[in-house]
């Protein structure tokens, strides 16, 4: 779908623009990380890496958020600046994008907004360091984030290392399974767990050629399912954590939160800090190194689709 067929209003950067009416490949990247991640200036260096990242593989970044009532595809470095630095900018999920856009306000997106700017703009490509899912005590709390629900909607593979350990993951593998939504791990055979290389749970596919991952998601799509496809990368072995380490750092976290009376959006934000707290900063040292790393990665896997959708035109 390209963004004159949408009615919501969709501002691309020259660079964006171009290279979509090319056929050239693109990555889109959410904002969330730059407002609600790093403080600044690290979060906007961050975010030029990360951009740096998708360049380096052959790809153009697209880093989304939203302004003046529209979806912006595209973020130029004077627009990464005033996101960085500035405050009060709201978290804009896909159940949040309607109201924010009609307000015309500012907000930053996150991999479910993402993936519905994305989709809008024609971008076929997203990649994030990793995905929301069932949290832990979901079938008590029928907490399960929006990324899942949203990646069963919008036509757009997913480039990540997985997702957070501080979620249940075997029940977020399962949800991705009944959703039909499939799973590919390059790389590795296990699902990766964010800044863990494994998960514990075997990933349903592993496949390591880029070009045949490429010919997945097209087929994926020849075959009429609305949704996207999760690829997944692990962190590198340098950077990645003790599983065994960061699992204590959780229990003793959400043990923590539940003195604290923490729950609902708020609790991944705390689970996030404490965890890095108790592993001495490593965690978040880790997650930066995984937004970079995927980066790179969701670049090489646009690029293939790229030439795999030339050849076939």
């Amino acid at each position: 779908m390209s963004p004159a067929s949408s009615a919501i209003p969709i501002v691309c950067t020259e660079e964006v623009g171009e290279a979509l009416h090319e056929g050239r490949p693109v990555v889109a990247l959410e904002s969330n990380v730059i407002t609600h991640g790093l403080k600044y200036p690290h979060n906007a260096e961050t975010a030029a890496e990360v951009e740096a990242a998708v360049r380096k593989s052959g790809a153009v970044p697209a880093t989304v958020c939203i302004e003046d009532g529209a979806i912006r595809v595209g973020m130029t470095q004077q627009d990464i600046e005033r996101f960085a630095s500035g405050s009060g900018i709201p978290k804009v999920s896909s159940r949040d994008l309607p109201v924010v856009l009609a307000r015309g306000g500012r907000g930053a997106t996150t991999v479910a907004s993402s993936l519905v700017a994305a989709e809008l703009a024609g971008i076929p490509f997203f990649a994030s360091a990793g995905l929301g899912g069932v949290h832990r005590g979901a079938d008590t709390t029928m907490d399960i984030s929006s990324d899942l629900i949203q990646l069963t909607r919008s036509k757009v593979a997913v480039v990540c290392a997985g997702a957070k350990m501080i979620l249940d993951l075997k029940l977020t593998m399962e949800y991705l399974e009944t959703q039909c939504v499939p799973v590919i791990s390059c790389g590795s055979d296990d699902f990766p767990a964010f800044y863990c290389a494994s998960s514990g749970v075997k990933a349903p596919h592993r496949i390591d050629d880029e070009d045949l991952i490429a010919r997945v998601v097209a087929t994926h799509w020849a075959a009429g399912h609305p949704g996207g496809v999760v690829i997944t990368s692990p962190p590198r072995a340098e950077d990645a954590v003790d599983p065994a380490e960061a699992e204590a750092a959780i229990t003793d976290a959400l043990q923590q939160a539940e003195r604290d009376g923490v729950g609902g959006q708020g609790l991944t934000k705390y689970l996030m800090h404490a965890v890095d707290r108790a592993t001495g900063g490593r965690t978040a040292q880790a997650n930066m190194a995984v937004l970079i790393s995927t980066a790179e990665v969701g670049g090489r896997m646009a690029a293939a689709y790229a030439r795999h959708q030339a050849a076939g035109s």
